[in-house]
């Protein structure tokens, strides 16, 4: 029972910490997509993770087999391409806020995904701690008014390829790492996704050409957004979902938005009021909630 709360702990853990360095990289790439397209940046964040962490890979030999080729693919084209591709193009459509509202209903999917996939049972308390996490974050990011929603329905649509999109990325990554390691799983992911992603790339490049006489400052940057959080966040979410299940994990999620508007506030000196602590109160007692399910089913297996 001991090492199962210490399984529990550590993959919480893990997940509280990809995203809070999720939440925190947009400071950074405020500053580096001032000079480097979004698109450019992903391949570029990319193919860093991929020289680190496929250096792990071949150093402990944790191959996957030709023949889960395409599954990882899959996972890659879903969590890579599709999901991180609409994030950008929907945010740029619509609005900011529109953005982090609607990516930010990506733990219900995550649970939908996890019932439909993996089958697990979602309880009712994981449910209602997804719920009161979903209303923190209305509090910290706030309502967009309904001129922005309806000026920019195409992006808000996308923005919700891109929730969907992440919810199954997510189980299908956790149903993936039952067989391979998580590091092989995201070092793989990172190769795909890489290969999916470059057309869109070059065609970027075609359009908005880059000048890469860049500052030591740029440069640390990318270096900080593929090494940590890429490579860094990524093997430590889908580490995170190996250990917990992908219900009460899912909550973690929330994290995100109240490190980013942290960090908002201390780096950028965005403003930071009392809907900032009601919200982070909300999410936090949301976590929390979904996590007693996981506990008291875990007591209830282990007492049959």
């Amino acid at each position: 029972m001991q090492s199962h709360w210490k399984t529990q702990l550590f993959g919480a853990v893990c997940l509280t910490l990809a995203a809070a360095i999720w939440g925190g990289v947009y400071v950074v790439s405020k500053v580096v997509l001032e000079a480097v397209p979004p698109f450019t940046l992903l391949i570029m964040r990319f193919a860093i993770a991929l020289v680190v962490l496929g250096a792990f890979v071949v150093a402990r030999k944790e191959f996957i087999a030709k023949k889960d080729y395409p599954q990882v693919m899959l996972i890659a084209f879903v969590g890579v391409t599709v999901s991180i591709a609409a994030q950008f193009l929907g945010t740029k459509l619509s609005t900011a806020h529109m953005g982090a509202l609607i990516t930010s209903a990506s733990p219900a999917f995550i649970a939908i995904f996890a019932v439909w996939l993996l089958e697990e049972r979602i309880g009712a308390k994981q449910l209602a701690g997804i719920l009161l996490a979903t209303v923190g974050v209305l509090i910290v990011i706030g309502v967009p008014d309904q001129t922005d929603a309806q000026s920019s329905l195409t992006g808000n649509l996308i923005l919700l390829v891109a929730a969907v999109s992440w919810g199954l990325y997510t189980v299908l990554s956790k149903r993936a790492t039952q067989t391979y390691s998580s590091l092989a799983v995201t070092t793989y992911v990172a190769l795909f996704g890489l290969i999916f992603t470059s057309p869109v790339m070059v065609w970027e490049l075609a359009v908005t050409p880059v000048s890469w006489h860049f500052g030591w400052e740029i440069w640390a940057g990318i270096l900080y957004i593929g090494i940590i959080s890429t490579a860094g966040a990524f093997y430590l979410w889908n580490k995170g979902f190996e250990l917990m299940h992908a219900g009460s994990g899912a909550g973690f999620f929330f994290v995100q938005p109240i490190v980013g508007a942290f960090l908002g506030w201390l780096l950028l000196h965005e403003h930071l009021g009392l809907y900032f602590f009601a919200g982070a109160a909300f999410i936090f007692a949301g976590v929390a909630l979904s996590n007693l399910q996981q506990a008291k089913d875990q007591k209830e297996k282990h007492e049959v």
